[in-house]
C-alpha cells in the first residue's frame, strides 16, 4: 500500500464550518431483478419474501433525491440472474476518468464485474482489469488527499496496493473485524472529501475496526464523528454526502441529529426492502470521482 505522511488531514472544528454541496455524478442500477436467493453476508436471509414493487419505489425515491439535490445520475441496466447488481457501488472504483475494476469474492456476484466494466467503457471510462479480489467502492472510499481502503472480508490487502498504482492515489488500509460490517462503506462514511474550503470529515463505528485501524483513523481524523453501534447496525454509515446534504437511512435518527449539529443537512430515505440484501444508500450508489 502507499504510505502517507503520518499527520492529521482534518482541522479542529473549533469554529463553525459553512457546509457547501458540490455537484456529483453517480451511477445506479435498478432493482429489477433484486431478490434474496442466497446468503453471502449476515444480513441476507434466503426465504424471506422481497416485495419487488416496494424495493423499486424505494430505489426510485433515492434516484430522484439525488436529482433534486442537483446531481447527475447515470443508470446501467441490470443483468437477469444478478439480484445484487442493484448495489452498484461494488462494481468499480472510478477516479479521474479511470476505473479500477471489481473482482468479486463470491461466485454469485462475479458476473457483475464484467457488466460494470463494459458499461463504464461504453461511457468513455478507461477500465483496468484487477488482478486481486476487491469489491469496488464497497471497500474503497475516496477523499481529496487519499483513498481509505477496507480489508478483512471482501477485499484483499494486495488490492490496496494495486488500486494505488492504477489510480496514482495514496491508499490507507483499514482492517475490518466484525462480519456485520463486511464492507468499509457500512463501517465508515465520508461526509466531506476535503476538496473544498472545509477539511476532510468522516463518521465511523470504532468497533468495526482493529485497534490499529482505530488508532490510524484517530490520528488522521481527530475530529471525526463516532457513530453508535445501534445506528451503525441500522446502516446509518452507508451514506452518501455531497459536502452538505447527507443522504442516509431514515432509521439512523440519532446519527441524523448529530450530523445536523455538525452543520450538515440530513436527507433520510427508506431503503428497508433493499436492506434485506445487506445494502442501503451507499451500496446503491457508485460515485465518479474527479
Amino acid at each position: 500500500m502507499t504510505i502517507i505522511e503520518n499527520r492529521p488531514v482534518a482541522s479542529p472544528l473549533s469554529r463553525p464550518i459553512e457546509r457547501r454541496s458540490r455537484p456529483r455524478t453517480y451511477a445506479m442500477c435498478s432493482p429489477e431483478h433484486f431478490d434474496v436467493t442466497y446468503a453471502i453476508n449476515p444480513w441476507m436471509r434466503p426465504g424471506v419474501a422481497v416485495d419487488a414493487c416496494r424495493a423499486d419505489r424505494q430505489w426510485q425515491v433515492l434516484h430522484e433525491t439525488y436529482r433534486s439535490l442537483g446531481h447527475r445520475v447515470q443508470v446501467l441496466d441490470p443483468l437477469p440472474g444478478q439480484p445484487d447488481m442493484v448495489f452498484a457501488a461494488n462494481g468499480a472504483l472510478v477516479v479521474g476518468g479511470r476505473a479500477y475494476g471489481a473482482r468479486f469474492r463470491h461466485p454469485e456476484r462475479q458476473a457483475e464485474a464484467e457488466a460494470h466494466a463494459a458499461w463504464l467503457r461504453s461511457m468513455g471510462v478507461d477500465v483496468v482489469r484487477p488482478e486481486h479480489t476487491n469489491e469496488g467502492e464497497g471497500d474503497f472510499l475516496v477523499l481529496g488527499a487519499m483513498i481509505l481502503a477496507g480489508t478483512g472480508f471482501r477485499t484483499d490487502l494486495q488490492a490496496h496496493v494495486e488500486a494505488a498504482r492504477v489510480l496514482d492515489r495514496p491508499v490507507v488500509s483499514l482492517h475490518l473485524v466484525d462480519p456485520r460490517f463486511y464492507h468499509l462503506d457500512v463501517a465508515l462514511g465520508v461526509l466531506d472529501d476535503g476538496r473544498g474550503d472545509s477539511p476532510a470529515d468522516i463518521v465511523y463505528a470504532p468497533d468495526a475496526f482493529t485497534p490499529h485501524s482505530q488508532r490510524t483513523l484517530a490520528e488522521l481524523f481527530p475530529d471525526a464523528l463516532r457513530c453508535s453501534l445501534e445506528d451503525a447496525l441500522d446502516f446509518g454509515l452507508n451514506l452518501v454526502s455531497d459536502g452538505r446534504n447527507v443522504v442516509l437511512p431514515s432509521a439512523a435518527v440519532r446519527l441524523a441529529s448529530a450530523l445536523e449539529q455538525r452543520g450538515y443537512r440530513p436527507v433520510p430515505v427508506d431503503l428497508s426492502e433493499l436492506l434485506k440484501g445487506g445494502g442501503s444508500v451507499k451500496c446503491c450508489t457508485m460515485e465518479w470521482h474527479a
